[in-house]
């Protein structure tokens, strides 16, 4: 069967990959497993419309009824995120069987990279990508994300990895499997909540031009895989690292206790912290997303003057 039975990509995304528009990816996660109703779609939206005051198209893609879409309406916005945890969290190995017995499922990193890779779309915004979980050593629990970003051509904008997870194993197995980290403006890895993390980038740029160029280049000399495009949490939405740390060696007891683990453990965690927090995590969480979706819309406005 033609890709064109599982794939839906809407018109106005069409209209603008067609005519070299700038269109940047969303993922939807963030709005099923990541907030509560009716904050999700509230974020949802406004990141959207961060991406359109740069010039560009947003693109936020999840599986409805079997069909990998491309571009999501208000009301299916809306439909995710009512739906919330009920709908099917989807990573590569899940996607076949989504479409197959014709479900929904919010698209993790992973998967919304196939889907935008599949769309023809270069640039992708989140808050921050998956990683090795802490105690990995033991659980072996790494997520697909870094997987992916190992072998499809899309350059992933975010805060860093999850700070819930073990930055500098993350930071090594990205290393391992050739995947650049390259830090917007800042020579140290952001973790997340906070600016700073004490690690290193492979290399900082200055500028979405700079960052659009690299990937251009990359891309264009058959250089198969993703990049990680590490972009701090603006300073005045950062929570500190100590306080947050708390927080999390908390919750991953709690999850720990209760035997919370694969798919349900991310969406636990960030409760739990938001909870901990008094809500300060997720305030936080949805500027570093309207940050990232700033500087996606912007790198895929200098891609397309590259490749027009």
């Amino acid at each position: 069967m033609a890709l064109e039975n599982y794939l839906t990509i809407s018109k106005k995304v069409t209209k603008a990959l067609k005519k070299g528009r700038p269109v940047v990816a969303l993922e939807s996660t963030i709005i099923s497993h990541g907030m509560p109703y009716p904050k999700n779609v509230a974020t949802a939206l406004l990141v959207e419309n961060m991406v359109r005051s740069q010039g560009a198209i947003p693109a936020t893609i999840a599986i409805l009824d079997g069909k990998m879409k491309v571009g999501l309406t208000k009301k299916e916005i809306t439909r995710l995120g009512k739906e919330g945890q009920k709908v099917t969290k989807t990573s590569r190995r899940d996607l076949p069987f989504v479409i197959a017995n014709k479900i929904s499922g919010a698209t993790t990193v992973a998967t919304t990279m196939i889907i935008a890779n599949l769309a023809g779309i270069k640039v992708f915004a989140t808050g921050g990508i998956g990683g090795v979980h802490r105690g990995a050593a033991t659980s072996m629990d790494i997520s697909a994300d870094l997987q992916e970003l190992a072998k499809t051509n899309v350059a992933v904008v975010s805060a860093g990895v999850k700070s819930i997870l073990d930055l500098p194993l993350t930071l090594e197995y990205l290393e391992t499997h050739g995947v650049p980290v390259i830090g917007y403006q800042t020579k140290e890895f952001p973790a997340f909540f906070s600016r700073k993390s004490g690690l290193s980038v492979d290399y900082q740029i200055g500028s979405a031009k700079g960052l659009a160029k690299a990937l251009h280049v990359k891309w264009s000399m058959g250089l198969q895989g993703g990049v990680v495009v590490a972009n701090p949490i603006p300073e005045a939405a950062e929570v500190k690292f100590s306080f947050i740390n708390k927080a999390i060696k908390k919750a991953l007891a709690l999850a720990d206790k209760e035997g919370i683990k694969g798919k349900e453990i991310t969406p636990y965690l960030l409760a739990k912290i938001d909870e901990l927090t008094k809500g300060k995590s997720l305030a936080a969480n949805i500027q570093l997303v309207l940050n990232n979706a700033n500087l996606a819309a912007n790198i895929a406005k200098e891609m397309t003057k590259l490749e027009n």
